[in-house]
């Protein structure tokens, strides 16, 4: 059989290829220069603006762009249509249009005052497509949230333990935000105690696993907080009593979360995470190489051989019970890891404020996503090696989603770690970035809430503005998008908007080069402009009319057996769909427009130059 070894050496071979020479030369393209006061610096004030040391701002960066996305997508993709579809797209993608466009976002941030690439937009196409623009990124914040709120509840029902070594985490984060920006102590020692603390909460967790109704599937003992089926819980009878009220648990931490200022929650958790990732990316990837050279995987040098298949077919495999193109549903069910188009938000929305030096924006942009990359091919390799088959004892796309733990902890056992320590802190990763993206997300969707209102002029706009008023709307909306609970519709879609984001911050970046300067090529941004306009499109089309309407509205059977909230639920899919693609198609043409306006400008000058020098 193959060795999962492979997957770690094709990507990262292709991503150092891709550090060295494309992220240098992208460098020198936007013109680097240290010399140049980042916004950070310009506009500090304490709350947002905050110069933040390179790696306190790779770790928040990192860690925010991360999340859960690039372990959950290329899970489902491997299962729907095997592992090389998945790992090449990943492989390929990742370092010539995902680095690409979240370097360009951070880059034209940082030269438009650390504003968001929604403002950036607006100053070359307009007020209304700037407008646009910002409404159909909060739409996908909502998606964002909805998705990393059912995977977080899905993780923590598996592993209860993983629940305590969570709020361990968050408690051991909000102290150390104290002991950096109120006490002022120093950063090394620092991190030396609270790394080592969040590490100590895995085997705390493990002595003390907490659930809040009786866990299901993977899950052994627990201390369960509430007695009772929980069947009054919103959402039970399609979860179960422990995940729909872990969702609610999420949303209303993300809700809470995002509110307080940075330095509380957001910089110290996001730094601290930053080493559960290193450590889970980078253990996981070396524990594959030891384990293979050296055979010390519990079950011996053949545990390390990849268990599911290399391909299924076109339409997927056995475990999705309706068909699932490979085009163009593969390349939307891989987002992060790959390219995604939140990405451009956290660069533009919080990255680009906290920018030291603009010589950080190669390691921080494009190195960043390199190394969500990595822990998509982490993600691969850990559920490669653990088979998950149709009439198993868990069903469904979604019940493979715990395996990613499952999985990474046999790898760890390759250094002797014990599978249930090695589970519980790949679980532990898992969750501590879709909690992470979970609250940032709703930050991010604030800031767009307060781009488009601008000054309050009424009061239905000072309320709209109200960071509680607006963050509890799209809290609300998500809780209304989850409770469908049909992963195999809820996460393309959110694929699909979040692949449409970023073509359209890459047509921003081309049309910032446009205007910039006659010089600047087109193409690096460009053309994979055109390639995920149309995989997108397509994709969306898709899920709104045969996943939304034939398979749903059309179906008598369906009809009769879907509750209220499943119908509204749907609905709200199919016409979240046919908006984003609107939108999108409106602010494509005025990007157009205005590309061939700066350009035949630019040409027209250079013709009346030509013309005087032949003079």
């Amino acid at each position: 059989m193959t060795g999962v070894i492979w997957i770690v050496v094709l990507v990262v071979g292709l991503f150092s290829v891709g550090y060295v020479g494309y992220g240098r030369y992208l460098s020198r393209f936007v013109e680097l220069d240290d010399s140049r006061e980042t916004p950070a610096h310009k506009y500090q004030d304490g709350q947002e603006y905050v110069p933040a040391k390179k790696p306190v701002l790779l770790g928040h960066h990192f860690s925010s762009i991360a999340g859960g996305a690039p372990i959950a997508g290329p899970i489902t993709a491997a299962f729907i249509w095997g592992w090389v579809p998945a790992v090449l797209w990943v492989a390929i993608g990742n370092p010539l249009m995902g680095a690409v466009h979240d370097f360009m976002a951070l880059s034209s941030s940082i030269r438009h005052e650390g504003k968001s690439i929604g403002f950036i937009i607006g100053e070359y196409i307009g007020e209304r497509g700037k407008n646009m623009f910002l409404w159909f990124a909060f739409l996908v914040i909502v998606l964002v949230v909805a998705v990393f709120a059912l995977l977080v509840a899905v993780i923590l029902d598996a592993y209860p333990q993983a629940a305590t070594a969570s709020l361990l985490y968050i408690g051991l984060a909000i102290v150390f935000g104290i002991w950096l920006y109120q006490l002022d102590l120093p950063l090394i020692p620092g991190t030396v105690l609270f790394v080592g603390g969040i590490f100590a909460s895995v085997w705390v967790g493990i002595q003390y696993p907490i659930a809040l109704f009786e866990p299901s599937g993977f899950a052994d003992e627990a201390f369960i907080l509430f007695a009772g089926e929980g069947a009054w819980i919103p959402g039970a009878e399609l979860f179960g009593a422990n995940t729909a009220t872990w969702i609610i648990v999420g949303l209303v931490y993300a809700a809470l979360a995002s509110v307080l200022p940075v330095w509380v929650l957001l910089q110290p958790r996001d730094y601290l995470s930053s080493f559960l990732l290193y450590t889970g990316v980078g253990g996981t990837l070396l524990a594959v190489v030891v384990g293979t050279l050296l055979g010390t995987t519990q079950g011996g040098a053949g545990a390390l051989d990849i268990q599911i298949p290399a391909y299924t077919s076109f339409m997927g495999g056995p475990l999705v019970g309706v068909a699932m193109p490979l085009f163009p549903l593969l390349f939307i069910t891989i987002a992060c890891g790959t390219i995604s188009g939140f990405h451009s938000l956290v660069s533009s929305g919080t990255t680009a404020k906290q920018l030291n030096t603009e010589s950080d924006a190669r390691t921080i942009g494009y190195g960043g996503m390199l190394a969500e990359g990595l822990l998509a091919a982490t993600a691969l390799a850990a559920v490669s090696v653990v088979a998950l088959t149709p009439g198993g004892a868990v069903q469904g796309i979604d019940a493979a989603l715990p395996n990613f733990a499952e999985g990474g902890g046999l790898i760890l056992t390759s250094f002797g770690i014990p599978l249930l320590i090695g589970e519980v802190f790949m679980a532990l990763v898992f969750v501590s970035f879709l909690l992470t993206s979970l609250d940032t997300a709703l930050r991010l969707g604030r800031y767009m809430v307060e781009e488009l209102i601008g000054t309050p002029e009424t009061d239905a706009q000072e309320r709209a503005a109200n960071k509680y008023v607006n963050t509890s709307i799209a809290t609300l909306a998500a809780f209304v998008l989850v409770s469908s609970g049909q992963w195999e519709q809820l996460w393309p879609l959110f694929g699909g908007a979040n692949q449409l984001l970023a073509a359209l911050a890459l047509l921003t970046a081309t049309v910032w080069l446009a205007n910039w300067k006659e010089t600047k090529q087109l193409l690096t941004t460009g053309v994979p402009v055109v390639v995920m306009v149309i995989v997108t499109i397509c994709g969306l089309l898709w899920i709104a009319l045969v996943e939304n309407v034939q398979r749903t509205f059309l179906d008598s059977a369906w009809l009769a057996e879907a509750t209220a909230l499943q119908i509204v639920s749907s609905g709200l899919r199919l016409v979240l769909a046919l908006v984003l693609i609107l939108l999108a198609v409106a602010i494509i043409r005025m990007g157009y427009e205005n590309l061939q306006s700066a350009r035949d400008g630019l040409l027209s000058t250079n013709e009346a130059s030509v013309g005087s020098d032949d003079d």
